[in-house]
């Protein structure tokens, strides 16, 4: 490992620590592959050397190494220290090939091994939530033993257990002061890019190729934004063009009319679960992590309700005047002609209002069904603007949310943005799915990225204006829920 590193060659980089440090969650974090390694709170979980490579412009730019916990350093240390040997790596090379590296120090062995023999550098990982014993401290000696450079990275440091300032006392002690804050449950905003960055001062040879995959990571996470409000924006497209149409008979009888409202929805709110689950699968999360790493899109279901009357007025009024004509039901019933209400106290005024709002041309359409005795139910603004406000909070909390996270997230945005510009141009985003009122087989299409094949360029341009809004509102405020 002496000389140029081969450009043609991934960096490569063993990620070692004490058990149970959160070394697999780390990688999964860094790589967005949900599917590498088991995480488990229990310990020794990673039993063997295992390989992930992080791909940038289509070349294996870093080869990870996940390496097993170190189990028993102190006696290790011990036993190293009566090898032969002039140097600490002459003696750590010793035991690699003595017998004990087969036998009671096996797991050790792996880790030690794979740093001398197979690693440019080392990610310490540290769980600063456990006290500094002594034991740490001879992991640390081990490590360094093996002539690599070591980069720390600081766990679990948003913890309210967290011991950071004895853990940075302890490392500086042992020469190590380039050191990283990566919170594997949380990871901070420019974490990663400080990572590389750090990482680059350790290894200065590799620096242009480090500088190489933070632009990458930078594009990537601009490019998933744009995907994430593509996905909401279809989502809202979708229940916007839901319809379902009433004959006179259904209506009168009060009973089928709430279960004609309930079934729309339940519609709706299969369509807002799908786009929670591409997000989610975006984002390199799987629905089945929530025991794991339990997600806002998971928790608080009933406050969460895209059809929570408190939350519907609240964005009935952000929307403005005839956004709200079923505050207290999120469905729309064409019922100006009638003269009658769904019972949400919502005045005839503010119900052709709201009609109007969504377009004269529908209003019409409508009014000529009513005359022959049918009603159509449809998805109001308000529903809407819940849905994409509580969608983009999700989008902020997995673009900051690590794989090593096992604490509830913090809940679903209330759906009350305030008075701000994030809260405006969500408002502008429902406003702009009116053409999908007019179009209700645009509700028809089965998937999410499958929609946008062979679609209607209506449909699309439709999609990529309430997308636009959405990024624009993305981008106002670091949280959309900080308000």
């Amino acid at each position: 490992m002496t000389g140029q590193p081969d450009p043609a060659a991934p960096l490569r980089l063993a990620v070692v620590g004490h058990t149970n440090a959160g070394k697999t969650s780390l990688l999964r974090t860094l790589t967005r592959r949900v599917d590498f390694g088991e995480v488990s709170s229990r310990p020794g979980t990673t039993r063997h050397v295992e390989a992930v490579t992080l791909r940038v412009d289509g070349r294996n730019a870093v080869r990870f190494l996940d390496t097993p916990g170190l189990e028993d350093a102190v006696a290790l240390l011990a036993h190293v220290g009566t090898l032969a040997g002039d140097t600490r790596l002459a003696r750590i090379r010793s035991f690699l090939a003595g017998p004990e590296a087969r036998g009671s120090f096996e797991q050790e062995a792996k880790v030690l091994r794979a740093l001398v023999d197979e690693a440019d550098a080392a990610f310490v990982v540290i769980d600063t939530r456990e006290p500094v014993l002594p034991k740490y401290r001879d992991e640390i000696e081990l490590l360094a033993a093996c002539g690599r450079p070591l980069m720390p990275v600081l766990n679990f440091v948003r913890d309210a257990a967290s011991r950071e300032a004895p853990w940075r006392a302890m490392l500086a002690e042992s020469g190590l002061h380039a050191v990283v804050r990566f919170d594997a449950a949380a990871p901070f905003t420019g974490s990663e890019r400080d990572l590389y960055t750090d990482l680059g001062t350790l290894l200065p040879q590799r620096r242009d190729e480090l500088r190489a995959v933070i632009a990458h990571l930078e594009r990537e996470a601009d490019e998933r934004r744009a995907e994430a409000c593509r996905l909401i924006a279809a989502q809202l497209v979708d229940c916007a063009a839901l319809r379902d149409t009433l004959e006179g008979a259904d209506w009168d009888d009060p009973a089928r009319r709430q279960k004609a409202v309930e079934q729309l929805r339940e519609k709706a709110r299969a369509r807002a679960q799908r786009g929670i689950d591409a997000l989610l699968s975006l984002y390199g999360f799987r629905a089945g992590d929530a025991a794991e790493a339990p997600l806002p899109a998971l928790e608080g279901r009933d406050s969460a309700d895209l059809f929570n009357p408190e939350l519907l007025k609240r964005a009935g009024l952000q929307m403005g005047g005839g956004a709200v004509v079923g505050a207290a039901l999120g469905v729309v019933a064409d019922l100006a002609v009638g003269g009658a209400s769904l019972g949400a106290g919502a005045a005839l005024g503010g119900a052709l209002g709201g009609m109007l709002s969504q377009g004269w041309g529908p209003f019409g359409r409508r009014v000529m069904g009513m005359l022959s005795g049918e009603h159509d139910l449809s998805v109001e603004d308000a529903a809407l603007y819940v849905m994409a406000w509580q969608q983009l909070h999700l989008v902020h909390q997995l673009e900051r949310r690590g794989h090593g996270a096992n604490a509830a997230a913090v809940p679903l945005a209330s759906g009350d943005g305030g008075d701000n510009a994030a809260s405006r141009l969500v408002a502008q985003a429902v406003g702009l799915t009116r053409p999908a009122r007019a179009n209700p087989q645009w509700a028809s299409h089965g998937g999410l990225r499958e929609r946008f094949s062979g679609a209607s360029p209506e449909y699309t341009e439709a999609v990529d204006a309430v997308a636009g809004a959405l990024q624009d509102a993305a981008s106002a405020e670091t949280d959309p829920q900080a308000s």
